[in-house]
């Protein structure tokens, strides 16, 4: 099991970008900062600030507000963020290539370990440096780097034979940018990125303000 109970993953969400302003303001030399700062930078209600917070423990002092910097900390590791994570992406095709060129996350604690595809033409090329292996060696990498993390960026029928190798290798949480829906188990965190779906979000509501 994953977590000791269970705590909603709009929270989660919203912890991340509190953590990301309270870095901001640490930065900027904001010692101290109120739930209604941390409110008004992120789209949020005061009370829903307090309310996540008070999932975890007691934070702040009342009638002062937060040390920027602690909470900050706390947040992090809250997040599971105290240490870095190796990550694997799998297919490195235009989605990959982006993926392993992007700096957040290296900022936030996440290095692109490996990087793996089937296609001959691209095993044994660089993308950020990093070389990509055959798909076939995955369980081999994923042990000798510690690999926990996997990203799938592959066609949507390749992913579940994907998603199936990696879970083999004991990766034990799976991001899938593939348009379909995979099967991984309950020992295995997935989270689904579908872009498409996300636009729909918004043109739903946009279509009843026309």
């Amino acid at each position: 099991m994953f977590k000791k109970f269970k705590i909603p993953d709009a929270t989660i969400g919203r912890l991340s970008l509190y953590s990301r302003y309270l870095k901001e303001a640490d930065e900027k030399g904001i010692n101290t900062v109120s739930s209604q700062h941390i409110a008004r930078a992120t789209g949020v209600t005061p009370a829903q600030v307090r309310k996540d917070l008070a999932y975890f423990g007691e934070f702040g002092t009342r009638g002062v507000g937060y040390n920027s910097r602690e909470l900050y900390n706390y947040i992090m590791k809250i997040l599971g963020l105290g240490r870095r994570w190796p990550v694997a992406i799998v297919g490195a095709g235009n989605l990959g290539k982006a993926l392993s060129q992007y700096k957040g996350f290296y900022e936030r604690g996440f290095d692109i370990t490996c990087i793996f595809d089937t296609d001959p033409n691209k095993i044994g090329k660089k993308l950020a440096g990093i070389e990509i292996c055959p798909l076939d060696s995955l369980k081999e990498k994923a042990k000798a780097f510690n690999i926990e993390l996997g990203i799938i960026a592959v066609p949507a029928a390749a992913a579940q034979d994907v998603a199936d190798k990696l879970i083999e290798a004991g990766i034990r949480g799976i991001i899938n940018f593939a348009p379909v829906n995979i099967n991984t188990g309950e020992n295995v965190m997935l989270r689904r990125v579908d872009l498409a779906a996300q636009l729909e979000y918004l043109t739903y509501y946009l279509e009843d303000t026309r």
